[in-house]
């Protein structure tokens, strides 16, 4: 388990695939998800996980598209009612509709490897590679997993997103933007210095969203004309 802060840091920023956008965000234990889990297998065994690990068919893992890496999650079919634990260590799946792929071990499991696809329910039930001891799991269910239990977090945050407003050549505007949107609708004004075309920019930003969905709709709620959100 690929446990390095750097790796940790690379896999938590925002980044695109396919043209589209996808921010890893908060997440906290016993949040739950429905969608349809694919697996991957031979193809890509003993290939790179996207932080950094050597894939596994055998091992009980998943690749997902915006939680922690090493977050573990018990994965239900809605079709037969089984059960896997798997802990995430790569991203993806990139099709539309499609929530988790599994590893052809907990493909089998939940018995999708056949079909290929299956309706499921996601549960967050762990982070840092360990099933929290807060989770209320049977002793069969943690029998067959492969993790460990122990106390963990209760919440994991990824990324603070942040709405730039305003953006300018000079300080001196930047700083008397800043101080007439001080702690605008609950959100804090800070100016962050960046360099475009080899001369400084300052760009005036409102802190304090949680979350790509909270930024997105106060962009859309207060009509900010040229707003966009970035992540720090």
């Amino acid at each position: 388990m690929n446990t390095s802060q750097q790796a940790h840091k690379a896999t938590m920023k925002p980044y695109k695939v396919n043209g589209k956008w996808y921010y890893p965000t908060q997440v906290a234990l016993g949040e739950t998800y429905e969608g349809i889990a694919s697996w991957y297998g031979p193809k890509f065994h003993g290939k790179k996980t996207s932080n950094g690990e050597t894939y596994s068919m055998y091992a009980h893992t998943a690749a997902h598209k915006t939680l922690p890496m090493n977050t573990i999650v018990r994965v239900t079919s809605k079709e037969n009612g089984k059960s896997t634990i798997v802990r995430i260590n790569d991203r993806g799946p990139f099709v539309t509709g499609r929530i988790i792929d599994l590893s052809n071990s907990a493909a089998r499991d939940i018995e999708m490897v056949g079909k290929g696809t299956a309706r499921v329910h996601l549960e967050v039930i762990g982070f840092n590679g360990a099933i929290s001891d807060s989770m209320p799991l049977n002793q069969e269910t943690l029998a067959r997993s492969e993790y460990k239990v122990a106390h963990t977090q209760e919440r994991m945050q990824l990324s603070h997103f942040l709405v730039q407003i305003g953006a300018f050549k000079n300080k001196s505007g930047a700083v008397k933007y800043q101080s007439t949107h001080a702690n605008a609708h609950g959100y804090q004004a800070v100016i962050r210095e960046y360099v475009a075309q080899g001369s400084p920019i300052y760009r005036v930003l409102l802190s304090g969203f949680k979350s790509e969905a909270e930024a997105r709709d106060f962009i859309a709620s207060q009509k900010i004309a040229g707003a966009f959100i970035t992540t720090e």
